[in-house]
């Protein structure tokens, strides 16, 4: 498989290397935001399988899927690329938005339910990751462990405790925006304003926040269950607990991989292939194996160990809803957090 991880070049000059490098065969191009170490070994297993030859762009900037956006969305009046396969959500409703996508069901896009499916066929979910609380086990006795986010206001646990990621960024950032579809901008924002009273903890990502908990500096934080099931595979004394879970209760943001067909690409046929190829029960299974992906958005039975026997009831709100706010959310958060 021939591959490439561009820097913010020339777009000149990334088309001229994507032609070069394009075989007489069939072939496919994919944009993948993904990390190489994930996504590579499923389009070798794509590659082996269908004998189609696969040149995938990884994206290697520190604004990762921002900057292959941006590349998509340059290249719209001559795509380079055939598939978009996104970490996120966010940016693929975007680019459906600016028009650089093109509408395919895949017939494999029937596993995804429909929350995560665009109603016009633009893009599928699949492959989630959910945001939960870890709890250090030797701080937090079993009969107080925290169920909701709304523990992170409860006046018993120390402010100096209890950390999140900033919410600027990242896929706490996606959280922030989907409490503010969900409760509204006003609530949301008293939300964060409550936190940013309290002085809870600020950290610079996810991994810190597993970092903290897990050697005692937190006694409970917010992160994905990617890095929460790392620091279970490894032996440190947490716990994950999927937040909201209870009756009448929102349940947990999940955030589902994406993939769309880009439109007027050179190899749509192909393409289609890898995107069926992609919403496929194995590749499911794989990322979950690689611990890429925890919710597989499809068949029940497909979970991650870390997770076994654990129910996950996602927030009911429309993920272009989330988009929506994520302008304002962000405003807000600038406003409460950079000081």
């Amino acid at each position: 498989m021939r591959r490439g991880a561009w820097a913010p070049a020339a777009l000149l000059i990334t088309a001229l290397l994507l032609a070069a490098c394009r075989p007489r065969g069939e072939a496919v191009v994919i944009y993948t935001s993904v990390d190489q170490l994930f996504s590579e070994p499923v389009l070798e297993r794509f590659e082996e399988e269908t004998g189609i030859e696969v040149h995938a762009v990884y994206d290697v900037e520190a604004a990762k899927t921002t900057g292959l956006v941006n590349r998509l969305i340059a290249e719209k009046t001559n795509p380079q690329a055939d598939v978009f396969w996104n970490g996120e959500f966010a940016q693929t409703i975007v680019l459906k938005e600016q028009g650089v996508l093109a509408p395919y069901r895949s017939p494999n896009a029937a596993t995804s339910p429909t929350a995560y499916r665009d109603p016009d066929g633009y893009w599928t979910g699949f492959a989630g990751r959910a945001r939960v609380i870890l709890v250090n086990t030797e701080l937090v006795p079993e009969d107080i462990m925290p169920s909701s986010i709304q523990d992170f206001l409860n006046p018993a646990w120390p402010s100096e405790q209890l950390g999140i990621a900033t919410p600027l960024f990242g896929t706490t950032a996606t959280q922030a925006a989907a409490l503010y579809a969900h409760w509204g901008p006003v609530e949301g924002r008293a939300y964060f304003e409550a936190l940013a009273d309290r002085s809870i903890r600020i950290v610079d990502g996810n991994s810190v926040v597993r970092d903290m908990v897990a050697d005692g500096r937190l006694a409970f934080g917010l992160t994905d269950t990617d890095d929460a099931c790392s620091a279970v595979d490894r032996g440190d004394p947490v716990r994950i607990i999927v937040p909201d879970q209870g009756p009448g209760q929102m349940g947990t943001l999940v955030i589902p991989n994406t993939v769309a067909l880009i439109a007027g690409s050179p190899n749509p046929e192909a393409g289609r292939q890898l995107i069926d190829y992609l919403l496929s029960p194995a590749v499911a299974q794989a990322l979950i194996d690689s611990g890429w992906s925890h919710v597989a958005l499809g068949p029940a039975e497909i979970t991650a160990d870390c997770l076994r026997g654990t129910a996950i009831r996602a927030m009911d709100v429309p993920l272009a809803e989330v988009v929506a706010q994520m302008v304002s959310a962000k405003t807000d958060m600038t406003d409460l957090f950079v000081r």
